[in-house]
């Protein structure tokens, strides 16, 4: 329930305050005095967009701020979602700088405009001229069948059953058309990987390999060269062995003399004999080193056939052909395993589609239980209104399934006598519309929450008696919900538990719209204002008195 408004600098608004009653508040005033303004400035507050045309003052920044009383409202799981302060008393404010900069508040935490919607579609219910035009949306129509039916909730397991459906199905599909496509590259995949399998591939052996082959690649030279340096080291009558044996006998024969000749001819002689372990070794290297033709020509073949599956596919190292293989052999097993895969894929998606429909026979069925009720409910409401001729008809086709269930509903009208009812978007006019919406928020009253109820002027086009009719059942739905209507009628006017009157103030240099609560004695004078003109007679004042009085 909205308890307090506070707009600043608002379009020709220069600070507007009102405390509304938690019943039925009207609204009136001349045309142009900013009734509609104040209404769009409401809209700020449940998350309509706005620019820098709606400053009064350029130099200052716009305020619209409304509190809330949300104790009744079972908001709670709702803040803490969005990660919110909760508070019985909700504060939204809405600010937009001279820049054209807009921010938005809720209890001070700063939020988007989003957020501010879903919250506002809970705080507040705006019947304009624009939501009177989604009558003829279908998806409207149903959402209005469903909330009378009392089928929200299930409609909600409906749609997370659908999900699943959904899902299951795609996951079939999708598994049907990759199972398609491995069959169609089987028989490649099999040939792929065959000629991997048959190459036993080691991880490690690509660099073992190179190696190899640079070795038996120059294998004459590596042993010729093995032989020459055998021949210096040991081979030959004046090699380095002799010369260094002689060298270590002659240190020999003067280490006795001093220490730093024993330690030379100690280092000589441990030289000499790490050089005479050597040429064993070349010597055995040289004698057994022998050219392997047949080797190299293995090594040669093997690398090719690794360098050539590498380029096939497109890599670099050994161990990433073992992962092609791995994966063609995963592939392979794929379209072994289809056929028992996609039947389980398969009973997954009908029993997801059996549980689905279940829930969407028992929407549809409890929808259809109401059709007649909603029907005669508006028709006796419409006849209220002074449309004792029309006639409302919920014609219902079946559909596949979506998210809305399996019915295909459409709320047929028709105004005239002798008319069959057709589709309301083809056949209502503005003031039939706004009659109809009128006669289904009074009955959605009941149905579902609808805390504050806003009527701009849906009082267009009626007066007399109608209007009355009209006003009581406002009175009616404020009984349990606020309710605030912008009338421009007396009998409407003369209802409310609250009256505000706005005006506009031309003293000043720019005009500014203000509005006041109207005392007891001013509400009698502009009622008669409403009756009679500018200038009321006294049959109008008495009118409006008595107006006041019923």
């Amino acid at each position: 329930m909205l308890q307090k408004l506070l707009i600043k600098n608002y379009a020709l608004i220069q600070e507007l305050n009102i405390e509304p009653s938690p019943n039925l508040n009207t609204i009136t005033g001349e045309t142009g005095a900013g009734k509609s303004i104040m209404l769009g400035a409401v809209g700020l507050l449940i998350g309509k967009r706005a620019d820098t045309k709606v400053l009064y003052s350029s130099e200052k920044k716009c305020i619209v701020e409304g509190i809330f009383n949300i104790k009744e409202y079972n908001l709670k799981s709702f803040f803490e979602n969005e990660d919110l302060d909760y508070d019985e008393e909700c504060v939204i404010r809405r600010e937009i700088s001279a820049s054209g900069k807009s921010r938005a508040f809720i209890n001070d935490t700063p939020v988007t405009l989003d957020v501010l919607k879903k919250l506002g579609a809970y705080l507040m219910d705006v019947h304009s001229q624009h939501e009177t035009l989604l009558l003829g949306d279908q998806d409207f129509q149903l959402r209005i069948i469903d909330a009378y039916s009392n089928t929200l909730d299930s409609l909600s397991e409906y749609q997370a059953l659908y999900k699943s459906y959904v899902e299951a199905h795609r996951k079939l599909k999708s598994f049907k058309e990759n199972s398609a496509q491995l069959q169609q590259e089987k028989e490649f995949n099999q040939f792929q990987f065959d000629e991997l399998d048959k190459a036993k591939l080691k991880a490690d052996e690509q660099d073992d390999l190179e190696n190899k082959l640079e070795i038996l690649e120059n294998g004459e030279q590596i042993k010729l060269k093995l032989s020459e340096a055998y021949e210096l080291v040991d081979g030959s009558e004046f090699s380095a062995i002799q010369n260094l044996h002689q060298a270590v006998e002659s240190l020999k024969s003067i280490q006795t003399y001093g220490k730093d000749f024993q330690e030379l001819s100690d280092r000589l002689n441990s030289t000499f004999i790490e050089i005479q372990d050597i040429a064993k070794e070349l010597e055995i290297t040289a004698n057994e080193f022998e050219h392997q033709p047949e080797e190299l020509q293995y090594t040669q073949e093997r690398l090719s056939l690794i360098y050539s599956l590498q380029q096939k596919h497109k890599v670099d190292k050994v161990v990433d052909l073992i992962k092609v293989k791995d994966e063609l052999e995963d592939k392979l097993l794929s379209v072994q395993d289809a056929e028992g895969s996609e039947q389980k894929l398969q009973q997954a998606v009908d029993q997801t589609f059996e549980n689905m429909n279940k829930k969407a026979q028992e929407i549809s069925k409890k929808r259809t239980q109401h059709f007649n009720k909603l029907e005669n409910e508006l028709i006796d409401l419409l006849a209220d209104l002074g449309m004792e001729n029309a006639i409302v008809k919920i014609d219902n086709q079946p559909k596949d399934h979506d998210k809305t269930g399996i019915d295909d509903i459409k709320i047929l009208f028709s105004a005239n006598k002798g008319i069959a009812p057709q589709n309301l978007k083809n056949v209502a006019s503005g003031g039939e519309f706004s009659r109809l919406m009128f006669s289904i928020k009074y009955i959605m009253a009941d149905k579902i929450a609808m805390p504050t109820i806003i009527f701009d002027e849906i009082d267009t086009g009626i007066s007399g008696e109608i209007a009355i009719k009209m006003v009581n059942m406002m009175l009616k739905m404020s009984e349990n919900h606020q309710v605030i209507t912008i009338s421009h009628l007396p009998q409407i006017a003369a209802k409310g538990h609250q009256h505000y009157f706005v005006y506009k103030d031309n003293s000043s240099e720019k005009s500014v719209s203000k509005i006041k609560l109207l005392t007891k004695d001013e509400r009698s004078m502009e009622i008669a204002k409403m009756i009679g003109g500018k200038n009321p007679s006294e049959s109008a004042i008495q009118s409006a008195k008595e107006l006041l009085a019923v």
